[in-house]
This record gives structure tokens, sequence and C-alpha cells, in this order.
């Protein structure tokens, strides 16, 4: 009974489909881990730091907007390259300006400096993983898993980020308060600028260990070039038999491939089927020299055997070369569906700028002139919460949506910025706070999900950086609209608009994805097939093949039931 419950419980977390995996989603993992830890110490005390420096509202605010506009250029330029120069070096290059930045921080107080190091490098301005890596890193995951498995695995890669920024959050609030403290105290008596300073040596160490785990990352966490005679059996066993022709199937926010099957069909005419269902922008007749990306990079333009069923032909070298820029080799299907959502993310970023981490801890402290520990304690255990909260991301996810779950989650968290301001006394507000990072989080692995049940695989590194980029372009002018309202007395403003900003979000994305078809482009788990598979161990799934060895539940991607939006590896 109780190795059953176990293994239940190990199955439902989502904890199975991480073991297998494997090595590279570990090490990915635990790498965003050790740099939200360096993100959560640098939200705890950046404009804490800024203000013992003298420096002005006005000023933290365009700090921290100039930094978040230098993220966006280098956002831009690492993830439209990581497919050409390779995701595990954009990675390295990532870590070293960490490492970089880190260091100027903890040697430099001033001001313009420290903006070059942060606009230029890679620095946390707002607590939030806006750097090049998130980008790169959830291409990487999406390269690694399969459907069954995806949500359950960047579950946990939100999960395990939520823990280091509590544990961060918690080690610098203690660690300023100690070096600070007399000795009579039990401190060292330091300078509450040395202090802070000690803590950016943490975050230089961090981008450090960011380096060495890049340099073990294996080359499957790169983009994978599939061949023929893959696509042709990924193809086969998707039509198998009979014609298999994908449909939407709207249900309250839980949206899945619908196969209807048309017996004595060969599998050629299979082919041509599932290419017909394509039309308008899927894949298309002409969609090869206009809406992909070049052999280089990804899987191969006109070449592509999952754009083009049945076709083993490769585009003339002449045709390759001649490949548009990456935004246009995004298929205009997908960016027909990524326009709207790209909107409205950049509406929530823009609220999250507006009131970040680094800005609300700073709006506590001026507001009840709280001690560093007690301000990391409160912060690191809404970050405890975030990430206990954020294990429950892929259960609902399968049982709900990706969409319902992104949603239902997120208003309660964008209610409590909207009220954050309200409360006189520290227990109200602290319970806000709470509401508002413990459930924030659970949106996050459900959007990546979503993002890439939509776009081509080969699409993804392309579309992720690009959501990045445009997130963090978003969110530029939040900090220095705050740092305006926070120098004339009206700071409270900032968490006002936030909130209702947050919940425009909320309400939008529901309103204009409930009805979205996913996974057209990756082959599910039939019905019959997951029945006879549910005893089955899941360390026989294959990332790019047949996905008929992922073992089933009544839950997944089943064709004729009803079902939930994403697998569950068992």
């Amino acid at each position: 009974m109780i190795t059953s419950s176990i293994r239940y419980v190990y199955r439902e977390s989502g904890l199975a489909s991480v073991f297998n995996t494997g090595a590279d989603a570990w090490i990915i993992i635990l790498a965003r881990t050790c740099r939200m830890f360096a993100y959560g110490a640098s939200a705890l005390v950046l404009a804490l730091f800024f203000a013992e420096l003298d420096v002005s509202d006005e000023r933290i605010g365009l700090f921290m907007t100039l930094t978040l506009a230098g993220d966006v250029g280098l956002s831009l330029l690492l993830t439209l390259v990581a497919d050409h120069v390779g995701r595990r070096r954009t990675l390295m290059f990532g870590s070293v300006l960490m490492i970089m930045s880190g260091t100027t921080f903890a040697l430099c107080e001033n001001y313009w400096l420290l903006l070059v190091a942060a606009v230029a490098g890679v620095i946390s301005a707002t607590g939030g993983d806006f750097g090049p890596f998130r980008a790169v890193e959830e291409s990487m995951l999406s390269e690694l898993t399969n459907p069954n498995t995806r949500a359950d695995v960047l579950v946990w890669y939100v999960t395990t980020s939520a823990l280091g920024s509590a544990v961060g959050t918690e080690v610098a609030g203690r660690a300023v308060h100690y070096l600070n403290s007399d000795s009579a105290a039990g401190g060292l008596g330091w300078p509450l600028r040395q202090a802070y300073h000690a803590c950016y040596w943490a975050y230089a160490a961090m981008g450090i260990l960011n380096l060495v785990l890049s340099l073990m990352l294996s080359t499957k966490s790169e983009l994978q070039h599939r061949s023929i005679e893959d696509a042709d059996t990924v193809v086969a066993d998707n039509d198998s038999t009979s014609d298999i022709q994908l449909s939407p199937r709207p249900s309250s926010g839980r949206h899945t491939p619908r196969a209807t099957a048309t017996p004595g069909r060969s599998s050629s005419s299979s082919a041509t089927v599932v290419d017909d269902s394509e039309e308008g922008g899927l894949s298309g007749g002409n969609a090869g020299s206009n809406d992909h990306e070049d052999d280089d990079s990804d899987f191969g333009g006109e070449g592509d055997p999952l754009a083009h069923p049945g076709t083993n032909s490769t585009p003339p070298q002449s045709a390759r070369a001649k490949a548009p820029g990456r935004f246009s080799q995004i298929s205009k299907k997908t960016r027909s569906i990524m326009y709207g959502l790209w909107f409205l993310l950049m509406v929530d970023s823009l609220a999250d700028g507006m009131a970040s981490i680094a800005l609300t801890s700073y709006y506590m402290d001026s507001k009840f002139h709280m001690g560093k520990d007690s301000l990391g304690n409160i912060l690191s255990i809404s970050y405890l919460l975030a990430a206990f909260s954020s294990v429950f991301a892929g259960p609902l996810s399968r049982y709900i949506g990706l969409i319902n779950t992104m949603v239902f989650t997120h208003v309660p968290s964008s209610a409590a910025v909207l009220l954050f301001p309200l409360p006189s006394s520290i227990g109200l507000t602290y319970a806000l706070l709470l509401l508002r990072i413990g459930l924030n989080n659970l949106d996050q692995a459900p959007r990546a999900a979503l993002i890439a049940a939509v776009v081509r695989p080969e699409e993804r590194t392309a579309v992720l950086g690009i959501t990045s980029l445009l997130r963090t372009l978003a969110s530029t002018t939040g900090p220095t609209v705050t740092g305006f309202l926070a120098g004339s007395g009206r700071f409270w403003i900032a968490f006002v608009v936030a909130g209702a900003l947050r919940l425009a979000y909320d309400f939008g994305l529901f309103a204009m994805f409930v009805n979205i078809r996913l996974y057209q482009y990756e082959p599910t788990t039939p019905p019959k097939e997951a029945s006879s598979n549910r005893s089955t161990s899941a360390s026989a799934n294959d990332t790019h093949g047949d996905y008929s060895s992922v073992p089933g539940h009544p839950d997944t991607f089943v064709l004729d039931e009803e079902e939930s939006i994403t697998g569950d590896n068992r």
C-alpha cells in the first residue's frame, strides 16, 4: 500500500518524467536553480544597495529600465544565433557575462560603471530570469522531452527555480544582517555597503557554477536534425493502417488533437491527408521557402519531412542560401497565434516591471522600516510557498488544461498585487505577498508548454527567444514609471496599476486562447497503445520518434475519449 502510494506520488508529481528525460534535463534544472539563487539575492539587495549609495528613486527606476533594455538586446542577439553557434556555447557566453557583472558590483560603487556592467552583462534587476538563459534552456528541455513529459519537466524547472530564489533571498537577508551587525550582537560590524558587495561575490560564484554546468551538457541538448527515415517512421506510426486526420475539439480549456479514422487508406494517402490538414499556413505548398528556418539551424526548410510528409527531397543549396531572416522564417500560422499571445505577455510583463520583487522589497522596507533579515525571511517563505505550489502545475494542466491552469491560478495573484498597498499592518501586507508570490509561478510551466505545443520544433528557440525579448522590452518601462511615482510620494499607485494590468492579461488570455488547437506538429499516444502500455517503463520514450511507447493514462493524450491537455509519463 505504501509502495503503491509512493509510486503514485512519484508519477503524479512529474518526478518520473524528469528522471526519465535524462542527465541533460537535470543539469539544466540545476543550473537555473543556482542562477535563481543569485537572482533572489540580487532582488533583495539591489534597490537597497543603491539607496545606501544615496541614489535617488528616479535613478533607481531608470537603472532597472536600462538594465532590462540591455537584456532585450542581449537576449535578441543570443537567442537568434543559439541554434547556429550552439545552445551550450550560448549558455557559456551568458555565464561569462554573469560573472563579469557580479564581479563589477562586488568591487565598484560608481553608478555609471554599475549601469554599464548591468546593461552589457547579466544582472537581474527585478529578480526575474530576463536574461539570455531561459529561452535557450526551455528550448533545450522541449527538445529533450515529448508532449507526454514536457509539462512535468517544465514544472520542475520552475519549481526548483523558486526554491533557488527562496534560498537566495533568505541567505542574502541573513548574510547582510550578520555582516552589518556589530560584534556585541554577534556580527562582524561591516559597513552596510560592504555587506551588499559580499552578496555580489556570491552572484559571481553562481555564474562560475553555471559555466561549469553548461560545459557538462551533451549534444542531445542541441537542435536535433531528424533523418528522412525517422520522419517516415513517425508518419507511419501515427497513421498505421488507417488515415488519421487531426481536428480541433474545444472543451472548456481542454484541447488535444482528435483523430478521425478512415479505414482502407494506404500510408501514402494518409501522408497526403495529414499534409492537407495543415493547409492555410501550417505547412502549405510554398511554406518551405518562406516559413521555415534554414537547414543549418533547424530541421530544414522545404526538405523538412515533418512539414511535408511523404517527400524525400531536400532543397537545392541555392534555395537554402537565400533563406530570409529568422523572424520571417517562423511560419505564418505560428505568427498568427503568437501575435495575440505576445501582446498579452507584454501587458503582463509591463505590470511585473512596475511591481517587481526588487521594488516590492524596497516598498516594504520604506513603508515598515523592517530589518534586512526579517525582509529576507518574508521573501524566502514566499518563494518556498511558490516552489511548493508549482508542483501542482503539472497535475492541474493534465486535468483542467493549460489555459485554465494559467488563468485560474494567476487571477488571485494579480488581485493580491492590486490590493497590496491597502493594508497598514505588516501581517496583512505579508499575507497578500504570500498570495501573490505563492501562486505567481503556477502559470510559467504551462505557458512554456503552451508555446511548445503550438509551434514547430524547429521554431521553438526563435519563438521562445522573441517571447522573452518582448516580455523584457515591455517590462523596461515599468521600473522608470514606478521610480517617478516613488519619488513623488505615490509609490502605491504602481501596485494598483500593475494589478489591473495583470487582471487584463488573465481575462484576455482566457478569452483569446481557450479554444486553441494544440500538438499539431507532434505525435500523441493513441488510446489502444496507451492502454496496452500502462505498465511499460517510461524509459522507453523516444523524444523524436514513435511516442506510442509512452505509457498512457485515462487523462492523457487519448484520441476519442475525454482527455486533458498534457501527457503524463507513467
